[in-house]
């Protein structure tokens, strides 16, 4: 016999009879508290996975440069305001005159 089979999916009906099962088993207290140290262990683990090397390259970075006319955020090679047409360029901070 040759029969195809589909991958098995986890349907809602699934994820509730889980959830029933985990309500029964640890309690409604007790849930809160698991899926913080849960998500506090995901956490610790993406940080030592990406490194302390990115961190602190991170730290050494200027902050996001802002439009001194408008306002809006700038990436660091943008020599002018998308959105007002002001210069970028820290040695002229003044804006354009408003239309």
């Amino acid at each position: 016999m040759n029969i195809m089979r589909v991958p098995a999916m986890v349907s809602y009906q699934d994820l509730l009879v889980g959830l029933v099962l985990a309500f029964f088993f640890f309690g409604a207290k007790r849930l809160p508290e698991l899926a913080g140290s849960l998500g506090k262990s995901m956490k610790e683990f993406k940080k030592a996975v990406a490194g302390e090397d990115e961190a602190t390259s991170h730290a050494d970075a200027p902050g996001p440069r802002g439009c001194g006319g408008c306002g809006a955020a700038l990436e660091p090679d943008w020599r002018h305001c998308p959105r007002c047409g002001a210069s970028a360029h820290p040695a002229d901070p003044t804006p354009p005159a408003a239309p």
